[in-house]
């Protein structure tokens, strides 16, 4: 089976809109102050090493997507690269991913909406208001790629414009004095704050999911990638800055970028950060949406899981079984689940999965004339063995004994789904 009854509607830069979207979400409105407070002032160069780790990773993901033009990303990746087997942990587990990180996000986008609007604490208006997250998110994913293009580009900005006026109009309200370089952290502290980043940083792999709903994705992706990172590593670096240089109590401050803003910009600015915030995380739920479904389209399409999700819709040419099913289970786990869950472990599981891209970028070169690539990575082999060490370095730092066991379950229950699927096949 193919994905061409997909309607290839997304062009360069709305990719590029997805990867700002897809990894700036909630982290950036809260990670200043945790950084700041382990590490002090040395949380700018925490930033700056997340931006290169992160930055090695596109790049070998830009080579490797600019050799697809179907739907699938790591999954598809790993298929090819490694086989099914392999293949389906990766999309399994990416979903899993998705699926908690969405229910996590859109808690916590209730929590925020709580500071401008009291009621929403609520036990029922909380449900109401995320059964209507959900349902418009769902629809509009549903009813065209254009549209869910359309409002991904419409979040892009409106999460961008607080951040920039926070960067912009801070510069000149800076204190030197707040500067201070004192003892040099240890080497836990600083790679504990750099793993703590990371969670801001992750989530660019959405982009190359939708692949055979992309315009021209063998050109258009790396493009994406590289741009979308560089913004987001820019507008990150002089937001910390801004924060370290205006707020005193930075280390100490539950809401860093609206404290801050309050003493530059007054009450009316706080509250346009809050609400950039509130944008953010929807425009990040959005494309939550896109990369979980069509993973799961892309997994039906190959039949590991059933081949009604690989339908699409006779008049909008989407996934819609995909979507509905999608939408079912993010609004059971988000409605009986709490931004406490452990986002830890969506990233650490993230990060296992980068290393399936990284490692698939020589196996592909080495099969040149079957996936000859658009953009080719200069020392592509040198860059992708050396995101498999930064990758393995920063999961050295990772508590296993806490974090380890849901995942090891979800990987467990991954392996059953896939021989039950693997049986299906052979005896249909």
């Amino acid at each position: 089976m193919t994905d061409e009854k997909l309607i290839r509607g997304i062009g360069r830069w709305d990719l590029t809109a997805v990867v700002i979207n897809s990894i700036i979400g909630a982290g950036i409105f809260g990670l200043p102050s945790r950084v700041y407070a382990a590490i002090g002032t040395y949380s700018l160069f925490a930033f700056v090493a997340c931006a290169i780790v992160v930055g090695l990773i596109v790049m070998c993901y830009a080579e490797v997507a600019s050799r697809f033009t179907s739907t699938g990303g790591p999954y598809l990746y790993a298929r090819e690269a490694f086989g099914p087997a392999v293949a389906f942990e990766v999309g399994w587990l990416y979903w899993v991913v998705r699926v908690a990180t969405f229910a996590a996000n859109c808690n916590l986008f209730v929590t925020y909406l709580g500071f401008l609007w009291a009621p929403a604490s609520d036990p029922a208006i909380r449900i109401a208001v995320i059964f209507a997250i959900v349902a418009v998110l769902s629809i509009v994913n549903i009813a065209g790629v254009r549209h869910s293009a359309v409002m991904t580009n419409f979040f892009t900005v409106g999460k961008l414009l607080p951040l920039l006026l926070f960067a912009s109009v801070g510069l000149f309200f800076i204190h030197r004095e707040n500067f201070i370089f004192g003892a040099v952290p240890q080497y836990s502290s600083f790679s504990s704050a750099v793993l703590l980043l990371i969670y801001a940083f992750v989530g660019f792999e959405v982009a190359v999911i939708p692949a055979g709903e992309a315009k021209d994705p063998k050109r258009d992706f790396p493009f994406a990638l590289i741009v979308g990172l560089g913004v987001v590593a820019l507008i990150y670096i002089v937001v910390q800055i801004v924060s370290i240089g205006t707020l005193p109590t930075l280390a100490t401050s539950e809401r860093p970028l609206a404290d801050a803003a309050s003493i530059f910009l007054g009450p009316i600015g706080a509250a346009f950060i809050a609400l950039g915030a509130l944008v953010s995380i929807l425009g990040n739920l959005n494309v939550s949406v896109i990369g979980s479904s069509r993973v799961m389209y892309a997994m039906g399409l190959n039949r590991e899981l059933p081949q009604l999700l690989a339908r699409t819709h006779s008049r909008f040419h989407t996934p819609h079984i995909s979507i509905l099913l999608n939408a079912i289970v993010i609004l059971t786990l988000t409605i009986f689940s709490s931004f406490l869950s452990a986002l830890a472990i969506a990233t650490i599981t993230r990060l296992m999965i980068y290393t399936t891209t990284c490692l698939a970028l020589p196996v592909f070169r080495r099969h040149e004339n079957v996936y000859p690539a658009q953009f080719r990575l200069p020392l592509g082999t040198f860059a992708a063995f050396a995101s498999l060490i930064l990758l393995v370095w920063l999961l050295t730092n990772v508590d296993f004994t806490k974090e380890g066991l849901p995942i090891l379950i979800a990987a467990g229950v991954g392996i059953l789904l896939f021989v039950v699927s693997r049986r299906r096949v052979l005896h249909s």
